[in-house]
């Protein structure tokens, strides 16, 4: 009876006087950004608009003159984009410590995707509800990992699997997917997935492809052999028929640099034959991963316990040690200077040096033999998180370029303060725009913030986030691109970014003024 009045009274009242009717009669907004340039994360150009949220949706883009909420934001001219979507992160074990995620909503990151290069829990359903507990301060997505699941089933070995461990390792990714999982994740450097062949990462593929999953892959090599493992993780996804996303794309070896118009040439090549591949880049020349990754893999395999036997074994250990000299030579370098050492819990005094450095700490002469045994010393301790020097310019720009590039950070969420961590983790995205867009124009604005929101929501489904639109998730960020910076250094990495001036996500004001709130906005994004 009241709506049938209401429509009675209004038929002959302007728009504008039925606008401020409607309002009053079925409530404000719960948040009104006005006077921003809106860029709505699908490369067009900005526009002038107000930005209206209620119940964590956008319910309006346009200008807004007499719309009332409960919380104004003057945009004054600054920009106004999507959340930006990091598709590459690691935070299992990190973000049960910080919910809130607050080195990337500092850096406006309202969605990570988790459970990158092969590694993720095993149980996703289980971790899901347990991180709904305790209240994200972002969205959260995971990836099922082609080592979790290969370690399930078949621990460490290096062998390939049986056709009875491939279907149990299929009905395991089959059941991720089934809780809520984005996709398969493989590592195909680590162990054990690097023991796999392409046939048993296929087979897994398949088991991901009837829920529209992504095959996200750190592949085989991403030196001199690019190109044969760029044709393996195309052929994942023409086979097993998935979209297929290459994680932090680069060239690691220093006497190959240069070789990326090669490799984007040939990701081109299969998107012309209707392979759907993108790429994902942290915008750095310094990679991060473990200490592992010096040993050759089959020194690794079958657990720390015969790991530590072919280590202590003079016959083996030479063995190691030989291919170790020819590995390091053969990617252009001369020593273990390139290796800084980020975060080793029995020696923190390591953390910021480099293995040649910690060598003369250890009280030996810097020589290659002698660096390697301090890592063969660190390894058995239990190892160490690293940071690599093993990129060039012309390579990250060129891949920065490529309009199928999206932004990954390949980084975590960080205890504030703890260890000396890659500042990818902290500045990746304000990196891209202070660097690469405002400083060397390399990217225009629209088409870095595409970069880092429409595009890879769409590749992994997220059809309700990385674009402002009426009726998508609320999002948002606001800040001046003039003025946002990434602050974290290599050698002080624990600075948060600044410029970032406001962060909504899903409606909820997450960091206000450029400093965080205690509100939980975020939420875990199942598989649609």
């Amino acid at each position: 009876m009241i709506l049938h009045r209401l429509k009675m009274h209004t038929r002959s009242l302007p728009f504008a006087a039925l606008f401020l009717l409607c309002s009053a009669a079925y409530g404000q907004y719960d948040l009104l950004i006005r006077n921003g340039r809106v860029i709505d994360g699908m490369g067009n150009p900005w526009f002038k608009a107000d930005v209206a949220v209620k119940d964590g949706r956008i319910a309006a883009i346009a200008s807004l003159p007499g719309a009332t909420a409960t919380r104004v934001i003057d945009a004054g001219g600054r920009v106004v984009t999507p959340g930006f979507i990091d598709v590459h992160t690691h935070v299992e074990g990190a973000v049960e410590q910080v919910p809130r995620g607050d080195n990337y909503l500092m850096d406006g990151v309202t969605t990570i995707v988790t459970g990158n290069c092969g590694g993720s829990v095993a149980h996703i359903a289980a971790w899901f509800h347990s991180l709904e507990e305790k209240g994200l301060g972002l969205n959260l997505a995971s990836l099922i990992g082609h080592n979790t699941v290969r370690r399930e089933v078949m621990g460490n070995a290096n062998r390939q699997a049986t056709a009875d461990e491939i279907a149990r390792m299929k009905e395991l990714v089959h059941r991720a997917m089934q809780e809520g999982a984005v996709g398969l994740s493989t590592g195909l450097i680590y162990i054990p997935g690097t023991y796999a062949n392409s046939d048993e990462v296929v087979e897994l593929g398949k088991s991901a492809a009837p829920y529209s999953g992504v095959y996200a892959s750190h592949m085989r090599d991403e030196g001199a052999k690019i190109l044969e493992s760029i044709h393996e993780a195309a052929r994942v996804g023409g086979e097993a028929g998935v979209r297929v996303q290459l994680s932090h794309f680069k060239i690691d070896t220093p006497r190959l640099w240069g070789m990326s118009e090669q490799s984007i040439a040939l990701v081109e090549d299969y998107r012309k034959k209707g392979v759907d591949v993108v790429v994902d880049q942290y915008p750095y020349d310094h990679s991060s991963t473990n200490l592992g990754i010096t040993l050759p893999s089959w020194a690794l395999a079958d657990g720390a316990e015969a790991v530590r036997k072919r280590l202590t074994d003079p016959a083996t250990r030479g063995e190691i040690a030989a291919q170790m000299e020819r590995d390091l030579k053969a990617k252009g370098h001369n020593d273990y200077s390139y290796a800084i050492v980020a975060r080793y819990k029995p020696e923190r005094e390591y953390e910021g040096k480099n293995i040649a450095d910690i060598t003369k700490l250890r009280g030996a002469e810097p020589t290659l033999a002698n660096q390697i045994e301090t890592i063969f010393a660190m390894t058995l301790a239990g190892g160490a998180q690293m940071v690599y020097h093993s990129m060039g310019d012309v390579d990250v720009d060129r891949i920065m370029r490529y309009p199928n590039t999206a932004v990954g950070s390949d980084g975590g969420i960080r205890v504030f303060g703890e260890g000396m961590p890659h500042p990818r983790s902290y500045g990746t995205n304000a990196r891209v725009l202070a660097e690469y867009v405002r400083k060397r124009g390399v990217l225009t604005l629209e088409d870095a913030v595409r970069r880092m929101t429409s595009l890879p929501a769409r590749t992994f489904g997220f059809k309700d986030r990385g674009v402002l639109r009426e009726g998508a998730a609320a999002d948002i960020l606001v800040f001046d691109p003039a003025k946002v910076q990434d602050k974290a250094t290599y050698a002080q990495p624990h600075q948060y970014t600044e410029g970032i001036d406001h962060v909504v996500v899903n409606g909820v004001v997450m960091v206000d003024q450029g400093a965080l709130t205690d509100a939980r906005g975020g939420k875990v994004l199942r598989r649609q």
